[in-house]
Formats: structure tokens, sequence, C-alpha cells
């Protein structure tokens, strides 16, 4: 199966965001015309607004990269936030889309749609075999009623809809806020202002033990694309680097990256999560995409990037 872009007018819903941002950068490289909206102009959880947009638009194909999102923390204080918006989110856009005979649809989902102790590295077909990571699971139920959306309407209407599951991801235009930050920004933030401070310590939560998988958001972007051209199946794919790091490793990574030293202190009275995630992508590499840059460089870039327009 190829999807030819060319000519094709494309709905980057959530193009502000790292994920959706990234993948209208690597859209600019195809002959293709990237279309956005931005929250001020179009409420996603309304279910008439988006259905009259999407009338007046009708788009070709769309990348759904739209989402309510956050750590731990955010989880755990916004529940209701986390299931009910992405659930309206989702399935608004989806049933305007197939009302608009939209040809093609990506969902993004995530690697927290999988039971806490998955198999490792995990497979696709892990899916619903399992309990699921309690700190994270409003926001996992909803990104798998997405999946299993897509599903429904390739079943019901022959749609030729498919679903993506990164993994965790970082890069430019990612969240810096420690109250809603996912790990790796938190811990450049953390590191950059212990330097500035002239800090001796730098605090964690958890043990540091729990290993994490880590995809530069350009990476994801150039991989997505590769799938809207390229695949059409039933399953959602994972995306991911294929290499894991402690996240007592993931830190002494940024102290370099910063160029700071300091010590770590672990909070072991917070969670931490799920023990391993690691994603099996060889469904993404029999497929022909195996292209993620190494780790440090990943975050250099990142850190250069966050110099120049967070931390100022």
């Amino acid at each position: 199966m190829a999807y030819d872009l060319k000519g094709k007018r494309i709905f980057v819903a959530g193009h502000r965001g790292m994920v959706g941002s990234a993948v209208v950068r690597r859209l600019a490289t195809e002959d293709c015309e990237v279309i956005t909206a931005a929250r001020e102009d179009l409420d996603l959880v309304d279910q008439a607004a988006v259905n009259a947009w999407m009338q007046e638009q009708r788009p070709d194909a769309i990348v759904m990269a739209a989402a309510k999102v956050g750590g731990i923390k955010a989880n755990n204080d916004f529940p209701v936030d986390f299931l009910y918006k992405n659930l309206m989110i989702e399935t608004n856009i989806a049933q305007a889309a197939h009302e608009a005979d939209v040809e093609r649809f990506l969902f993004l989902g995530s690697s927290c749609i999988y039971p806490k102790f998955a198999p490792q590295p995990i497979p696709e077909d892990s899916l619903l075999t399992g309990a699921l990571e309690p700190t994270n699971e409003w926001y996992a139920i909803a990104k798998i009623a997405g999946i299993k959306l897509m599903q429904a309407y390739r079943q019901q209407y022959g749609r030729d809809w498919i679903s993506a599951m990164p993994t965790n991801l970082y890069g430019p235009g990612d969240n810096y806020d420690l109250n809603s930050s996912h790990v790796l920004p938190a811990l450049l933030r953390k590191f950059h202002e212990a330097k500035a401070a002239g800090a001796a310590s730098v605090e964690l939560w958890g043990s540091g033990t729990p290993l994490r998988e880590f995809m530069h958001c350009d990476d994801l972007a150039d991989a997505l694309v590769f799938l809207l051209k390229e695949y059409s199946g039933h399953s959602h794919v994972n995306v991911g680097s294929g290499t894991e790091v402690s996240i007592r490793a993931l830190a002494e990574t940024i102290a370099r990256v910063v160029g700071y030293e300091a010590e770590l202190v672990f909070d072991a009275s917070k969670p931490d999560g799920t023990p391993r995630k690691l994603m099996d992508s060889t469904t993404l590499h029999r497929l022909g995409w195996n292209q993620a840059r190494p780790l440090e460089d990943g975050i250099r870039q990142t850190y250069a990037h966050a110099l120049q327009t967070e931390f100022t």
C-alpha cells in the first residue's frame, strides 16, 4: 500500500504541541498542503464546532496529535480532564472526519496503553492483556478507546484509518512545567536551574531504577509520515527508538549535557510508575523505518533549543 501525499490537504490536529509541530515541520518537505486550527479558533471538545469546521475544510488526511497530556502528578490530580477531554477530542474528530469522507486518519496513542507488567519489549498484541499502570490509567483508557475507534471505522465503514503508538517523547516544544511535565524535560529544567543557582543537589522522584525508552519528536514525525504513506492495517504500530535507559542514567546524561554535576537525591516516597517500558518496534522496522537518533545527541539538540526559547 502506498498513499501519495502529493497535492493532499492534511489536517494536523494539535499543531502547536511538541508532536504536532514536529509533524508540521516534516510535512513541509512534502508536496502537500498542511491545514491547522488554533485552539482559540476551534474547540475540539465542541462537537458542533468540529463538525462545521470539517465540512468547510474537508481535508484528505488527518494526523491526530491533539490531546490533553501530562505526567504522573497531573494524571493523578485531574483524572476527569484526562479521560473526558481526550475522549471528546478523538470521537468528535473521528466522526466529523467520517462524515467529511476523509481518506486517511492517523491516530496517535501512547505507550501507557499497555499493561503495567506487559512483556518486554512490549509487542502490539499486549494491548488489553492486563491491568494498566494506575498513575496514568485515565489517559491510557482514552487512548485505548481511540485505537478501537480507528479499528471500528475500518471494520464498519471500510475507512483506511490507522493508529501509531509512540514511546516517551522529547524535543523542541516540550512542556517544562514541573507540575505537569514528563521526566526528561523536568530533569532538563531542574539541572538548568541547579546550575544557575549553584545548587548542590537535584531531587528526583522515585528510586531511579525504572527503565524508559525515549524518542526525539522529529524522529517520530518522520516515522508517522512514513506510516501515513506506507501502512494500511487493523493493528496499531509501535514507534520507538529501540533503546532504553534507567532514570538515574538519564539524569546523569542530562547533567553532562547541561554541564553541571550535582548530587542526585531520590525521593522514594514518590511513585516510580511502570518498572520497565520498552516498545517492540519490529513491525515498523520491517516496514522499512529505523532512523532514531542517539539519545544524548537528541538531548543536546533539545537543550540548545530550550536555551533559546524556554530558559531565557
